[in-house]
């Protein structure tokens, strides 16, 4: 018994150690706790009740996970020498239901209010969790008990039933700006496919699309799988979609994201003329103030809309065209789509651009001068496109010699004798 509490004493110490200023002392204290883990799972200090039940140090684990996550400093780098860790089945079973029941007692304490330092560290450590696909992945575990296969912690759907709690009980408490655009730049990929029933997600979508700006745009991703595979619907979809596009879209680091959803969106041939002329026609509008770099992916972008909906070719090719207008019926303030008027509009806009300084821009909006033929274009090499690269393009390019025919100068204003060669001459 005096081993046993000698040995409490020890593991509170290291525990303490890990708030430690030094990384060193830090890293030490970890490693050696983990190792503790290990042994306690392989040789457990307390005797078991009966048999064919899991021997798991879950305590000692959880002391870890509560070093792991201070609430008043960065622990990103701690954290990132425990990732090699999570690696185990195991380990990031537990770690997961540990770091559960950290988020319910930390936010219970504090009353809700955001804990910026707390609520980081904790999505540091969540957010590269490599959950496998399916259970025959998992095989790697740091210790193998008797009766393992009968276990939770040896099946998928446990995994996913921990992995999905977890989330929840992260993103239903009030998070700061720049986290919320992180969770949502990897919900689609690294949450929604490794949850038991992805809908639970759809409030939290919701409200997202909801908020406006960035974290609309992120938040099309998830409500994309959510709408094309779990069958959600989303009253007026398109025209909060529509009420997105503003003049940012073209500046937005995530432009090609937003830009790749938007032309799926917009892919289906059953979309009323009215919707699709309405983003057609803002988006054009939009493009009078946007980068050449936005400009030479948005033309191919509005010509394949084009293509999909013959119905809108009446902008391109009204009778008399702008000329015949006093004044453009489009109506740029309206938020729904269907009373915007732009069915009875044109694309001026594109006209205008069809003499911008950038020749490729020009040479794009003349496009639909002509014909547009039935095959699409790609854009998906457009949608990242920098003004880096652009410049880049144009500074290699070969420039072709010109033959100039001039006439030489003969005084300051053209004439040899004239009252201004006899107080300046040319050097």
């Amino acid at each position: 018994m005096w081993m046993r509490h000698r040995y409490n004493d020890c593991v509170r110490g290291l525990a303490g150690l890990m708030g430690h200023g030094a990384f060193q002392v830090k890293e030490l204290s970890l490693c050696t706790l983990m190792k503790f883990v290990e042994l306690e799972a392989r040789y457990p200090l307390i005797k078991v009740e009966w048999k064919g039940s899991l021997t798991f140090p879950r305590e000692l684990l959880k002391v870890v996970v509560d070093g792991l996550l201070p609430l008043n400093e960065d622990a990103s780098l701690l954290i990132s020498r425990f990732q090699e860790y999570m690696e185990y089945d195991d380990i990031r079973y537990f770690v997961i239901k540990a770091v559960t029941e950290s988020i319910g007692q930390v936010m219970q304490k504090t009353k809700e209010r955001p804990l910026p330092f707390y609520q980081q560290n904790v999505f540091s450590l969540i957010s590269p969790i490599n959950m496998p696909n399916k259970e025959s992945d998992m095989v790697k575990f740091m210790v193998k008990q008797d009766n393992w296969e009968e276990l939770k912690v040896s099946k998928l759907q446990a995994h996913k039933q921990a992995f999905e709690k977890m989330w929840l009980s992260f993103l239903k408490h009030k998070l700061p700006t720049g986290l919320y655009k992180k969770v949502l730049v990897i919900l689609h990929d690294c949450i929604l496919p490794y949850m038991n029933e992805p809908t639970l997600m759809i409030d939290f979508l919701t409200v997202a699309y909801g908020i406006g700006g960035a974290i609309s745009l992120l938040a099309l991703n998830g409500l994309f799988i959510l709408i094309h595979q779990h069958n959600l619907e989303y009253p007026d979809f398109y025209k909060k979609l529509y009420s997105l596009l503003d003049p940012s879209i073209y500046h937005v680091k995530y432009r090609a994201r937003f830009f790749h959803l938007v032309d799926l969106f917009l892919s289906s041939s059953h979309l009323p003329a009215y919707l699709v002329a309405a983003f057609i026609k803002r988006l054009s509008r939009l493009a009078l103030t946007a980068p050449p770099e936005a400009l030479l992916m948005v033309l191919p972008f509005i010509c394949n809309l084009f293509r999909r909906h013959p119905a809108c070719n009446v902008l391109v090719h009204r009778p008399n065209g702008p000329e015949g207008m006093s004044e453009d019926p489009y109506i740029m303030e309206e938020e729904d789509p269907s009373k915007s008027r732009a069915l009875e509009s044109c694309l001026w806009e594109i006209r205008s651009l069809q003499n911008h300084y950038h020749p490729d821009v020009a040479k794009a909006a003349a496009v639909l001068n002509q014909s547009l033929s039935e095959i699409e274009d790609d854009i998906s090499g457009l949608l990242e496109l920098s003004a880096y690269e652009l410049f880049d393009k144009e500074v290699k390019k070969k420039a072709i010699d010109v033959p100039l025919e001039f006439e030489q100068v003969r005084g300051l204003f053209g004439k040899k004798n004239d009252i201004f060669a006899e107080h300046f001459t040319l050097d």
